[in-house]
């Protein structure tokens, strides 16, 4: 049952940071070196993207949408932004595009449950759909936790926050992990290829697109042959880190990683694990000390695209 504390409304959340891309070849540039199908981005829309090294694992991830005509806004990881902005920074070349660390200004809101009509946006708004309640204000609709609905609301610093109780950062960390969406962190970077989080099911990856970074590795991963790892919820009496290796049945031998992890707010903790679906069947799943439990996936997993 999900915490009557998920309600309301976060601080400024210190652990995501902004990228914004301008220029008249932004939406190319980034069509370019992502995941995702940038050049047909409509203003009310918002894509999951990640950046990938050319061995198709993840190096960072974003929830990505066009703020202008000539603008996008690229929410990520704070722990990777400058690493990934000096990244692809080395891919502009003479391309007409600025890349900046925009973190400084605008505040990025997590919103659940009420909170969100209270901010002007609809609680019923499919995953991905971006509404601008008033000027330079985005709320955009993520997936829910527990048949809670959640958004990101992004205003310039300083806007005053919406009307809702207040909701703790930590609450919101484990409503992502619950939410069967997590976003590349510092201790999983190139850990693993898109599909072994789930993003293809989730919206994260456009296999119609062009070329980009990894895009060999992660379409063949797609269509050549079974996917031998997939994301899990999971829960633990004992806490969970991102990167901690998962255990089955041989005490020597991993069979997944932690991906994201956070404590519940009524006790234990919560994980998405990347882990190979043989080990799914086998059980005896554990992280540590800490025997891990499975819980239902949210969204149901894509079996052909």
């Amino acid at each position: 049952m999900t915490s009557p504390l998920f309600q309301g409304v976060t601080p400024p959340l210190a652990a995501l940071g902004v990228i914004r891309a301008e220029g008249a070849d932004a939406a190319a540039f980034l069509h370019g070196q992502l995941t995702q199908d940038v050049l047909l981005l409509k203003d009310d829309t918002a894509r999951l993207a990640a950046l990938c090294s050319p061995k198709g694992r993840m190096l960072a991830s974003f929830v990505a949408w066009r703020q202008a005509p000539e603008q996008f806004l690229l929410v990520c990881a704070r722990d990777l932004l400058a690493p990934t902005l000096k990244r692809l920074s080395m891919f502009v070349l003479r391309a007409k595009v600025k890349l900046s660390d925009a973190t400084a200004d605008f505040d990025v809101r997590g919103l659940a449950g009420a909170a969100i009509a209270a901010a002007g946006a609809d609680p019923a708004a499919a995953p991905g759909q971006r509404l601008t309640p008033a000027e330079g204000l985005s709320v955009v609709a993520l997936h829910g936790c527990e048949g809670v609905p959640r958004a990101l609301w992004l205003a310039p610093a300083g806007t005053p926050a919406p009307a809702g109780t207040a909701l703790s950062p930590e609450t919101w960390a484990w409503s992502e992990v619950m939410s069967g969406v997590v976003a590349i962190s510092a201790p999983v970077v190139d850990a693993f290829v898109p599909q072994m989080l789930n993003y293809e099911s989730v919206g994260g990856v456009n296999f119609k697109k062009g070329c980009y970074p990894g895009q060999e590795v992660v379409a063949r991963s797609q269509f050549r042959g079974t996917l031998k790892r997939r994301g899990y919820v999971m829960t633990a009496e004992a806490p969970l880190a991102a990167g901690q290796e998962v255990f089955g049945a041989d005490p020597e031998q991993p069979v997944g990683t932690v991906a994201a992890a956070a404590p519940a707010p009524g006790g234990g903790w919560a994980a998405f694990v990347s882990l190979q679906t043989a080990a799914l069947e086998a059980g005896g799943l554990r992280a540590g000390e800490a025997p891990l439990t499975i819980q239902p996936l949210p969204y149901p997993l894509l079996e052909d695209i």
